[in-house]
C-alpha cells in the first residue's frame, strides 16, 4: 500500500466507523419494547436524559401551581401486546369485524412492537392538584373547563422549554392517531430513535402470532400504519 493509498484509508476509516456506531445505537429488539434500556425517575420511567428534563419541568411547572406527574412512561411490548389484546377481545365482542376492530384499536393505542412508549422516551402527564378521575387520559380533561384545562396550557408554552413536545396534536391536516393533548417526547433523543425505527422492516420485526387479528395485517396496513401513524406526528419531532 502507498502512503497516498493509506492516508485516504485512515481517513475515511474513522468516518466508516462513526456510520456503523449510529445505525447500532439502537438494537431492534430495544426499538421494539423487546428489551428495556436504563431507565431512570421516581413515579416514570425515562432514558437519562429525558428523565433529567422532566424532573426540571416538573420543577419549573410546580413554581405555577401545577403537579406535574407521569401516568405513563415507559411501556414494554408485552404490556402494549396486553392493551391490544384486551381491547381487541372487547371490540370483537361488540360485533365489528377483524378489520374494523383493528381500525378502532389504532385511534389511541399502537400495534405492539411500534409505540413510542418502547423508547423511553415520551410519557403521559397529568395535574396531582386534582382527584384523577376514572379515565385521565381522555381530551375532555384538557379542554376548556377540564380538570387538567391549566396543565395543558401550561405545557403547551413552556414543554419545549425541556425539549418536550405534544405528540398528537390537533391539527386538522394530522393523519394517524387521535388527538392526544397529555402525550409528550423528548425530541433529542426520540428523535434518533424514529429514524432508526423506520428503517426496520416493519413486516418482519412487528409480525407476531401472539398479537390478536395479526392475521388481518398485511403489506398495505403496514405501509399506511407508517406513513400515517408512525409518521403522523408533530413536524418537531420528525427526524
Amino acid at each position: 500500500m502507498n502512503r497516498r493509498t493509506f492516508l485516504l484509508s485512515a481517513a475515511i476509516l474513522p468516518l466508516s466507523f462513526r456510520l456503523l456506531a449510529q445505525k447500532k445505537l439502537f438494537s431492534s429488539e430495544e426499538l421494539t419494547g423487546h428489551n428495556s434500556p436504563v431507565l431512570f425517575g421516581k413515579n416514570h420511567r425515562l432514558r437519562k436524559k429525558a428523565a433529567e428534563a422532566f424532573v426540571e419541568m416538573q420543577k419549573s411547572a410546580e413554581k405555577e401551581g401545577i403537579k406535574l406527574f407521569s401516568v405513563s412512561s415507559y411501556r414494554s411490548f408485552d404490556a402494549q401486546q396486553n392493551i391490544w389484546n384486551n381491547k381487541y377481545e372487547k371490540y370483537l365482542k361488540t360485533g365489528l369485524k377483524p378489520e374494523e376492530v383493528i381500525a378502532k384499536i389504532i385511534e389511541y393505542s399502537a400495534y405492539p412492537g411500534a409505540s413510542r412508549h418502547h423508547w423511553g422516551t415520551d410519557l403521559d402527564v397529568s395535574d396531582l392538584n386534582f382527584l384523577q378521575p376514572s379515565d385521565p387520559l381522555n381530551p375532555k380533561h384538557f379542554k376548556k373547563g377540564g380538570v387538567y384545562e391549566n396543565l395543558y396550557n401550561w405545557m403547551s408554552i413552556n414543554a419545549q422549554k425541556f425539549d418536550f413536545y405534544e405528540v398528537y396534536t390537533n391539527e386538522t391536516n394530522r393523519k394517524g392517531f387521535n388527538f392526544e393533548p397529555w402525550h409528550y417526547s423528548y425530541a433529542g433523543l426520540s428523535k434518533p430513535m424514529l429514524q432508526a425505527f423506520l428503517e426496520l422492516d416493519f413486516k418482519q420485526h412487528l409480525s407476531t402470532k401472539s398479537i390478536k387479528g395479526h392475521q388481518f395485517i398485511d403489506q398495505n396496513f403496514w405501509n399506511k400504519y407508517k406513513k400515517e401513524y408512525v409518521l403522523g406526528i408533530n413536524p418537531a419531532l420528525l427526524p
